[in-house]
């Protein structure tokens, strides 16, 4: 069986989304959320919940680089809560430490002018958690 999960890079302004599936480990960016006034905007992410029907969720939960808390912490794990009981899915969290500096240093490493970066770093999010964990069939 094949397993379609949507990773979110979350923020208070946009929030990356990107899809994935278990088989290949591999992840596409879709598109960038923008919030309303700092509220997650819920209309777009169930029309994107409908379309994918995805069988888990994966939001980047961002630490300070040795690893402790920072406010955006408890404010992503508090997305990961509302997120499952609005669509009553597994939400998995997942360590995004860096994510925004990989897609934004592999495009200037190539000579590209940086994209829609936070749909990029849901992207690699996602692929990284695809890569270490995998969902029973």
């Amino acid at each position: 069986m094949v397993h379609t999960l949507l990773g979110f890079d979350y923020g208070i302004k946009r929030i990356g989304v990107a899809v994935g599936q278990q088989l290949t480990c591999s992840a596409n960016a879709l598109t960038t959320i923008t919030a309303l006034q700092g509220k997650p905007d819920w209309e777009s992410i169930a029309k994107l919940i409908q379309e994918w029907k995805p069988d888990a969720l994966v939001v980047g939960i961002p630490y300070h680089m040795d690893g402790s808390e920072q406010e955006m912490t408890r404010t992503a794990h508090r997305f990961c809560r509302q997120l499952e009981g609005r669509y009553r899915l597994p939400v998995h969290g997942a360590d995004e430490r860096l994510s925004s500096w990989v897609v934004e240093h592999r495009e200037r490493k190539r000579g590209e002018k940086p994209g829609d970066i936070d749909a990029q770093a849901a992207r690699v999010i996602l692929q990284d958690w695809l890569q270490q964990n995998r969902i029973p069939t």
